[in-house]
């Protein structure tokens, strides 16, 4: 639990420092080893690319919170990376919120945020994407801090709110977020400063940003405005697909092995996959 509650602090310190920072986009024990390895502050596990890696299926909630909490504890395990993760809309209500915090709480992740968009999409919806009532999101961010058990571990009130109703409604909803008692602030789909102005003038907490628009992409601005943490998207996921696509087209064409551009050496491999811990434990123990 020590090694948990630490990553936790480190990540609480990001959410009270005065600089943005951007997430790795991690999904599975190689790729946070790789943002270990390259100095990232923290990596970042959306429900999106679980959903890809585990299932191979699109983000329409078939991921299950057993299987996306097993991939979390796989991720934190293998590195020392504070861990944020996407917990959508916390699987179901608020009962269900307080279930998957007490499985990501014990997965080891640094934090985690809940939102208020209507999930999986009801019946009628035509695909598009709603949000619950404010009280309804209120009641899941109560239940959520009330089944934290480590009180280091971040809940982040998440809402889409900017991209789906508006400024004025984000306001409304993040206000009763902060006042529920959550750590952090988690907006989706801000594109404008003047939308972000607006916004930060009215919110105290940490704010995390997702799907932000490029015209508010400058960490020194983000900063001044209260955010913490800037999401870039996910692209080590889609550049890894696209890599594996290539790499089998290039063998199935005829493509000599030893032909083949972009293949990790071996040298990179024992380094991602720690073979020298490995190497020395062997020798400590079974020689």
């Amino acid at each position: 639990m020590h090694q948990w509650s630490e990553r936790r602090e480190r990540f609480r310190a990001i959410l009270a420092g005065d600089v943005c920072v951007h997430p790795a986009s991690v999904y599975d024990p190689i790729s946070v080893r790789i943002a270990e390895d390259l100095g990232f502050e923290m990596g970042m596990l959306a429900g999106s690319i679980a959903s890809a890696t585990v299932l191979g299926a699109p983000d329409i909630i078939q991921l299950t919170l057993t299987e996306f909490a097993d991939q979390a504890h796989r991720i934190g395990r293998a590195a020392g990376l504070p861990l944020m993760c996407d917990a959508d809309h916390g699987y179901g209500n608020a009962l269900n919120v307080m279930r998957t915090v007490t499985e990501l709480e014990t997965a080891g992740v640094a934090g985690l945020s809940i939102e208020d968009t209507l999930l999986p999409q009801p019946f009628g919806s035509a695909g598009r994407a709603e949000l619950s009532s404010v009280e309804e999101g209120v009641g899941k961010m109560r239940a959520a801090l009330a089944a934290r058990r480590d009180p280091a571990l971040v809940i982040a009130g998440r809402t889409s709110a900017p991209a789906l109703t508006g400024v004025a409604d984000t306001i409304v909803r993040a206000k009763a977020y902060e006042e529920a008692g959550v750590d952090a602030i988690f907006l989706v789909g801000i594109k404008t400063r003047d939308d972000l102005d607006a916004i930060a003038a009215e919110v105290s907490k940490p704010m995390i940003l997702g799907g932000a628009g490029r015209e508010i992409m400058d960490r020194e601005y983000l900063a001044k405005r209260g955010v913490r943490i800037c999401l870039q998207g996910h692209q080590p996921f889609m550049a890894a697909i696209q890599a594996v696509h290539d790499c089998m087209k290039a063998l199935r064409d005829g493509v000599e092995p030893s032909q083949l551009r972009g293949v990790a050496n071996d040298e990179f491999v024992k380094r991602v996959t720690r073979q020298a811990d490995y190497s020395r434990w062997a020798k400590d123990w079974l020689e």
